[in-house]
């Protein structure tokens, strides 16, 4: 099933694994470690971005019809899964 957000998911995981292989690239050219650790922060942060938002909206599309008395728990919810 797709839901609205998995095109800007898709766009993200995408920009991710141009930037995945860039930072291979910068292996083969021998850069700085410092440099490679900072890249591959990057890239690991973009996909766990992707993962959250991915997670948000299934929350939100499938715990939909728990109604409004559910709503400050998927709120806790969502804000916990930053954890994950």
């Amino acid at each position: 099933m797709q839901h609205a957000s998995h095109p800007d998911i898709i766009l993200r995981l995408k920009r991710a694994h141009g930037h995945l292989a860039s930072v291979i690239e910068m292996f083969g050219t021998g850069r700085p470690c410092l440099d490679l650790a900072q890249q591959l922060h990057a890239v690991e942060a973009a996909i766990a971005k992707a993962k959250r938002e991915m997670i948000h909206d299934h929350i939100e599309h499938c715990l939909a019809d728990a109604g409004e008395e559910a709503a400050e728990t998927i709120r806790d919810l969502k804000l916990i899964t930053k954890y994950l």
